[in-house]
C-alpha cells in the first residue's frame, strides 16, 4: 500500500468534525445620567461596553458574538424610557435581530421597576434573554428571574429615596429664602441662581396689580393688557432659545397677582418664609388685591348659585335624565 493511500485512509477513518455552534447575537446596552459622578467604576459609556465585551468574550464557547451596532444612552436618567438608544435596541429586539441582552448592570437598563418589568416581559415574548454581567443574573434561569424581580426593586426603592432627598433639599432651600429654580416670572431676572429685580419689568407689574384694584375685573385686566401688548416674561432657556412671553388669560392673570415672590416671599410647601430677593409690591398692596380676588370669587359663585335655583333658567331643569341609574341632570357653569 502506497503512503499516499495510507494516508488517504486515515483521513477517511479520522472522527466526524462536531456541529458549528450556531452565533448568539448579543446587544450592549449602556447608560449614563448626567447625576452620576465620577466615582463610580462605570462612570463612561466606553467603561462599561469594555466589561461586557469581556464577559461576551468569555462566553464565546457558547456561541456569543457582541454586536458592533452601539445602544449608548449618555446623559439620559433611568427613571423612565424615553431614550434614543434604548428605543431603537426595543425596535431591533422586535425585528429579531437580538439574541441577548447584555448590560454593566440592572439599573443600567432602568431604576423604574414597572418599566423594567415591562421590559423583562418583552425580551421573553421576542425570546430574547437578559444578563447583567457585574450581579450574575441571567433570566434564562429561573433563580435569575428571581434575583431580578427583588433587585428592581431595591432599584426603585433607591431612586425614591433619591427623590426625596431632592425634594427635602428644596424645601431646605427655600425655608432659608432661596429661589430654587424654575420658569423665570416677570420682574426679575436670574443672576447666579438669585433673583434680581428688572426695573422694567418690575413697573409692568407694580401698575398691573394697580389696574385690578381700579378696575375690579380680570377679563378687564386681561382686556387692557393686551390692549398694551403686554405679556408675560420673555427668557432664554438653558438651551440658549428664546422663550417668548405670552399674553395674559384669565387664569394666568390670577396666578400671577396671587404670586408671593412679589412681596419677596418664597413659598416651602404651605408655609411663606422671608425670601433672600427684592419685592417689587408692597404687602398692603398684595393684600388688597388677594381680598378683592376672593370677594369677587365669592360673589361669582352665589350668582351662579342664585341663577340655577330658578326654574326658568334652565330649559331642561327636571326633564333630562341618566339613562343607566334615572336620576335627574343638572346644569353646570
Amino acid at each position: 500500500m502506497s503512503g499516499a493511500a495510507a494516508l488517504h485512509r486515515g483521513k477517511a477513518s479520522g472522527k466526524p468534525k462536531a456541529p458549528k455552534q450556531p452565533v448568539v447575537r448579543v446587544a450592549v446596552y449602556t447608560r449614563k445620567s448626567v447625576t452620576e459622578g465620577l466615582e463610580q467604576d462605570y462612570n463612561t459609556l466606553d467603561a462599561q461596553r469594555d466589561a461586557v465585551e469581556a464577559y461576551v468574550l468569555s462566553q464565546r464557547s457558547l456561541g456569543w458574538q457582541a454586536l458592533e451596532t452601539r445602544y449608548d444612552d449618555g446623559g439620559f436618567s433611568g427613571a423612565n424610557t424615553d431614550r434614543p438608544a434604548f428605543q431603537r435596541l426595543l425596535e431591533d429586539v422586535n425585528a429579531g435581530l437580538i439574541d441577548v441582552v447584555a448590560v454593566y448592570k440592572f439599573d443600567r437598563l432602568s431604576r423604574s421597576q414597572i418599566d423594567f418589568l415591562r421590559t423583562m416581559e418583552l425580551l421573553d415574548a421576542q425570546k430574547v434573554g437578559f444578563v447583567s454581567v457585574t450581579q450574575n443574573l441571567d433570566t434564562s434561569t429561573s433563580m435569575g428571574r428571581c434575583m431580578m424581580n427583588v433587585m428592581s426593586a431595591f432599584a426603585q426603592l433607591e431612586r425614591e429615596v433619591i427623590s426625596e432627598r431632592t425634594k427635602d433639599k428644596m424645601l431646605a432651600s427655600r425655608r432659608k429664602g432661596m429661589w430654587t429654580g424654575g420658569r423665570p416670572i416677570l420682574g426679575y431676572d436670574v443672576v447666579e441662581k438669585k433673583l434680581v429685580v428688572n426695573s422694567d419689568e418690575a413697573e409692568q407689574v407694580r401698575q398691573t396689580f394697580a389696574l385690578y384694584l381700579e378696575l375690579g375685573s380680570l377679563l378687564a385686566v386681561v382686556a387692557e393688557l393686551k390692549r398694551r401688548e403686554w405679556t408675560n416674561k420673555t427668557f432664554t432657556n438653558k438651551a440658549g432659545d428664546t422663550v417668548q412671553g405670552r399674553l395674559f388669560d384669565k387664569v394666568g392673570l390670577s396666578n400671577f397677582l396671587k404670586n408671593p415672590l412679589y412681596v419677596g416671599k418664597v413659598r416651602a410647601g404651605d408655609e411663606l418664609f422671608d425670601g433672600l430677593h427684592e419685592a417689587i409690591i408692597s404687602q398692603e398692596t398684595f393684600d388688597a388685591v388677594a381680598k378683592k380676588l376672593e370677594a369677587n370669587s365669592g360673589n361669582r359663585g352665589a350668582s351662579k348659585t342664585r341663577s340655577a335655583s330658578k326654574p326658568g333658567d334652565v330649559l331642561l331643569a327636571g326633564l333630562v335624565r341618566c339613562a343607566q341609574c334615572g336620576s335627574a341632570m343638572t346644569s353646570h357653569h
